[in-house]
């Protein structure tokens, strides 16, 4: 785990992997978010503890949320199951722009 500070981040940002960290550079540099949260707890789901990557907040006040996979677990029927299950979190909170920022392929 890497810990650091971001101007845009409300609080440390903590990172677990290449892509986590690349893609809070990302979201540091974008105009368009105002600030955003890492490793955001879910409360209340069903599949037991889980974190989403990326809350932001976005220039008029809309949330964005992104999960960060390797492109190897994309199959895996766990990573699946988790990831839907937090696509659907956030729908049932009224968040419709999520999505999944993924490592490059080799």
């Amino acid at each position: 785990m890497k810990k650091r500070m971001l101007d845009k981040c409300k609080d440390v940002c903590r990172t677990y992997d290449a892509i986590q960290y690349a893609y809070a550079d990302i979201l540091s540099d974008c105009s368009d978010i105002v600030e955003f949260r890492c490793n955001v707890f879910l409360e209340g789901l069903e599949e037991g503890e889980y974190t989403t990557d990326f809350v932001c907040t976005k220039q008029g006040g809309d949330l964005m949320v992104r999960e960060c996979v390797f492109r190897k677990f994309l199959t895996k029927p766990l990573t699946v199951k988790l990831l839907e299950a937090s696509r659907l979190y956030w729908l049932r909170h009224g968040v419709s722009d999520w999505g999944l920022v993924i490592d490059e392929e080799k």
